[in-house]
């Protein structure tokens, strides 16, 4: 019995872990996916995470940190909002995630000046509208180092490979187990229906044996002499009453 809950509790367990390594890897999946567009970057339910590359924005958040953005109404954003935006970083297009500092306004069109908390100066470009991705909402310290670890072949492999790999293992194991113990169930149901039949035989009553005929053969064949005799005076006296 002890043996059969360590078993249930181990497979519950590992389940568990697998779960989780497969959250994890979605969750990698997802955000390695929301960076790899310039122009276009995904979000379940207008939420983001993006991986923090740098310092500009310390203490705010640090390089490693794993940050939240979500969309929002640009026309409602102020000064002080930190925003992630689309900008050119090493002649590359890129995303950055700076606090405003300014908003112009002219016919319409708002433009907004960023700047890092640890920067001594402005962003050299402005954005407009539609550059902005989404607005900070927080961070995750230190995860964003899981992901750039996850981005790796090794950890990939470590993290995410290995532990599925090793629940697969488990679970062909399992199934093989758990196909002997059923074999094993069977074959000694049936030794047991076996058993019980043998026992009911045992248990019946034995057949009375055949009385034993001690007469000689002389005897024999004058008790079927005298037999054939009265058989033969039985028809005469039938064909006389006739």
């Amino acid at each position: 019995m002890s043996t059969s809950k360590g078993s249930k509790a181990l497979t519950v367990i590992i389940s568990v872990i697998l779960w989780l390594v497969i959250i994890l890897a979605a969750f990698f999946a997802f955000t390695t996916l929301a960076t790899r567009d310039a122009n276009k970057v995904a979000s379940i339910a207008g939420y983001t995470p993006l991986t923090v590359q740098s310092e500009s924005m310390a203490p705010t958040f640090n390089a490693g940190d794993l940050i939240i953005i979500r969309k929002c109404d640009t026309s409602k954003l102020e000064v002080g909002d930190i925003v992630t935006f689309h900008t050119i970083i090493a002649n590359q297009y890129a995303l950055n995630t700076h606090r405003i500092e300014t908003i112009e306004e002219q016919s319409g069109v708002r433009a907004f000046v960023t700047k890092g908390d640890n920067n001594a100066i402005s962003d050299s470009h402005v954005i407009s509208d539609g550059d902005i991705v989404g607005q900070y909402v927080v961070r995750l310290a230190g995860f964003g180092k899981v992901m750039n670890f996850l981005s790796g072949s090794v950890g990939f492999f470590l993290v995410i490979v290995l532990p599925m790999l090793l629940f697969f293992i488990y679970q062909v194991y399992h199934l093989i187990m758990v196909s002997i113990s059923l074999k094993k169930a069977i074959a000694l149901e049936a030794a047991e229906e076996a058993a019980a039949i043998a026992q009911k035989a045992a248990a019946a009553p034995a057949p009375a044996p055949a009385a034993e005929d001690n007469r000689s053969v002389e005897e024999k064949l004058a008790e079927l002499e005298r037999l054939k005799a009265e058989y033969e005076a039985k028809l005469a006296a039938d064909k006389k009453e006739e």
